[in-house]
């Protein structure tokens, strides 16, 4: 089948944009072909940014996605994404897709046990107009099967996780061999908890002679700065200072990686979030977690046996103690995420799960014939290559663009940490 989706996209830094190429990335090629309608700062094959945030943009997506005649389209959709007033205007696009029957499915990254009025509103709309509804976890179908009804059309799919292997020697690369490293990472905001580590390292330390706290943190532009620059005053102030690493920079995903494999444990303190990018990115690397008790981190975690969960910030020291100390229940943690991303959460198997959310709306009871599509010899499809350059409409010169520039697997890491 052919399928559109509508999301942020990299090389843009965004947790929707790096989860919408994983899921691209994992539909078979030979099968299905993809392409995707995005806001400015995507690139690659079959990608077309057509909106700058803030700009209205329903009518333009609408016009291009009906031009690349779908079987489906397939929005990510987060409040922040979609203009003002939490993202109304997406309602808008789904109605025009409505009108013209074309199959729309809506992932809802970010829906709460307990949402606002404004978040109702909108949220009516797109359980009413949309074919179908992807929720990462049971409780968020809950919610709006108790606020909307519809139970028929809300589909549970978890976070897909990569099926990749650790970085080779990462601890030596990062000059921390010989070391137990904890390590925190993402963008610095209040909401991350990163200032937990004032209170949890110093135990730690005390317990575990070889234990490293890494700081691996960036800010988006100068957001977030001040909180930055508080934690770094407050860190080299406390007892056992000495023991901290602070890495900068872009954090590339190889270098995301590394950092990730080279990790004994790795702490997520949010204080608030309905789902994490970066959990997934451990899980990954069979990085055992030690996790704020949010509901999301939960469920995760129960599900992928992949960490511990802190319900009171005082349990973190002696969680964090216990995996750098205790090798069975470290190897326990890993053994169990492997486990899960093989049977359950790889993005294989995610992928498969959204084609049977996708093929009863394109082939409905009663359709006949098969679907026939043969990629062209030498071609690229589903992502597997980016090129640098805007998506092309049908019919349009498919010679190879020898200047172009290509972006490696996963394009930005700490996008995924959104």
């Amino acid at each position: 089948m052919r399928i559109g989706f509508v999301s942020t996209y990299p090389p843009a830094e965004c947790g929707i944009a790096t989860y919408t190429h994983y899921l691209r990335q994992a539909l078979d090629p030979a099968r299905h072909e993809s392409f995707v309608i995005c806001q400015s700062g995507g690139a690659g094959e079959g990608v077309f940014p057509l909106w700058h945030p803030g700009q209205r943009f329903s009518e333009n997506v609408f016009g291009t996605a009906t031009r690349m005649t779908p079987d489906v389209m397939h929005i990510q959709h987060e409040y922040g994404l979609f203009g003002s007033q939490y993202g109304a205007e997406v309602v808008d696009l789904l109605l025009r897709l409505r009108l013209a029957e074309v199959p729309t499915v809506v992932t809802l990254h970010t829906v709460y046990e307990s949402i606002t009025d404004a978040q109702r509103m909108v949220l009516r709309h797109i359980v009413e107009d949309a074919s179908a509804i992807v929720v990462h976890e049971a409780y968020q179908k809950e919610t709006l099967v108790r606020e909307f009804g519809r139970p028929e059309k809300v589909h549970v799919i978890e976070h897909g996780i990569r099926e990749v292997d650790p970085v080779p020697d990462a601890k030596r690369r990062l000059g921390l061999e010989g070391k137990k490293v904890v390590l925190m990472c993402g963008y610095f905001r209040k909401t991350k908890g990163f200032d937990e580590a004032l209170r949890f390292f110093p135990e730690v330390a005390e317990q575990c002679d070889d234990a490293v706290l890494v700081m691996a943190g960036k800010i988006r532009g100068i957001e977030a700065k001040d909180v930055q620059a508080e934690l770094y005053a407050a860190l080299d102030e406390m007892p056992f200072a000495d023991r901290v690493r602070y890495f900068r920079g872009q954090f590339p995903q190889y270098t995301l990686d590394a950092l990730l494999s080279a990790a004994d444990c790795v702490v997520l303190p949010y204080r608030a979030g309905a789902q994490s990018g970066m959990l997934s990115q451990c899980l990954a690397f069979g990085a055992p977690v030690v996790s704020s008790g949010l509901r999301a981190f939960r469920d995760v975690l129960e599900r992928t046996g992949g960490g511990l969960v802190c319900d009171h910030p005082e349990e973190y020291a002696s969680a964090i103690t216990r995996v750098l100390t205790e090798p069975d229940l470290a190897d326990d943690l890993r053994r169990s995420a492997r486990q899960y991303i093989r049977r359950t959460g790889g993005w294989s198997r995610i992928a498969e799960r959204h084609l049977d959310v996708y093929e009863p709306l394109v082939n409905p009871p009663g359709s006949r014939g098969q679907y026939a599509f043969i990629p062209e010899p030498g071609s690229v499809s589903g992502d597997s290559r980016e090129t640098g350059r805007p998506g092309r409409l049908p019919g349009a010169d498919r010679r190879p663009d020898r200047g172009a520039f290509r972006y490696r697997d996963g394009h930005t890491a700490l996008a995924a940490a959104q």
